[in-house]
């Protein structure tokens, strides 16, 4: 009887996982479905529960917050995104090739994903301007490949060595933020993609040896 029991219970461990993790995936894509239909602001757990079927309590033991479930959608997204950089990047045939190429498929990726579907984007803009944990996430990402690049390119000759570091990689972020950072993208569209470009032109040519 006992080995019976603890056989039950070694049963519910090993699917527990699995299954919770299957009700999770369900709720973040009924969410996405949800804030697409009314919009991340106006929606409310309450709301979001009505339209699963689940109760507000039952989502609250899986996030503890829509702002939770927000980050979970944002996290497949910038995951996404971030791969499409780093294979650009990887394809690279020097750090000058490999900047360009991180600063323009930053651009492009972000554009097509938030700007093809407005409720991500709305989603995405409350990220940004409330700086959640997965934004500050991808942004030490995307500057730890772009330390990659200018490391690489300080190795070989391409970029001068007389500035610090973290201080040139914090300094060409912040000149290509404006192609990066949703808030602040919407407001260059019409300039893309030749502003993008001019930019890291500059940047380049701020690089020199």
């Amino acid at each position: 009887m006992d080995a019976a029991m603890k056989n039950q219970s070694a049963s519910k461990a090993a699917t527990r996982g699995p299954a919770e993790h299957s009700v999770r995936d369900q709720i973040v894509k009924a969410a996405r479905e949800c804030f697409a239909h009314y919009g991340y602001g106006k929606t409310t757990v309450s709301d979001l529960a009505r339209e699963i079927g689940f109760s507000k309590a039952y989502i609250y033991r899986f996030f503890g917050s829509k702002q939770a479930i927000g980050e979970a959608i944002c996290a497949e997204c910038v995951g996404g995104l971030f791969d499409q950089v780093r294979e650009a990047v990887d394809e690279g045939q020097d750090a000058t090739d490999k900047l360009r190429r991180f600063a323009r498929t930053t651009t492009t990726a972000t554009v097509e994903l938030l700007f093809s579907d407005r409720k991500l984007y709305e989603i995405a803009v409350h990220a940004s301007s409330e700086n959640w944990e997965v934004v500050r996430a991808y942004t030490e990402r995307l500057q730890g490949l772009l330390e990659e690049i200018l490391k690489e390119g300080r190795e070989n000759g391409e970029f001068e060595r007389k500035t610090p570091l973290d201080e040139t990689r914090r300094s060409i972020f912040y000149a290509l933020r404006p192609f990066i950072d949703p808030v602040f993208l919407e407001r260059s569209l019409d300039l893309l993609p030749e502003a993008q470009t001019e930019v890291t032109g500059l940047v380049l040519r701020s690089l020199a040896p």
